[in-house]
């Protein structure tokens, strides 16, 4: 995963163009960076699957 398919990913989410958003295992490394340089970084919240994918929501109020 590439930082443009990243950042075009969570606008999709936060848009509410999708509901949550998957990332694999394999792809949170590169994914990470991407989204915690973003200004509404705390409006994203990831919740761990047994496998190590993180299926990610947005938030309209951000977390604490």
């Amino acid at each position: 995963m590439d930082e443009r398919l990243a950042t075009e990913l969570l606008n999709k989410l936060r848009d509410g163009e999708i509901s949550e958003l998957r990332i694999k295992k394999e792809d949170f490394l590169a994914f990470r960076p991407v989204l915690i340089k973003r200004e509404d970084f705390k409006h994203f919240r990831g919740i761990a699957q047994r496998g190590g994918d993180i299926i990610y929501q947005y938030l309209k109020e951000p977390r604490s």
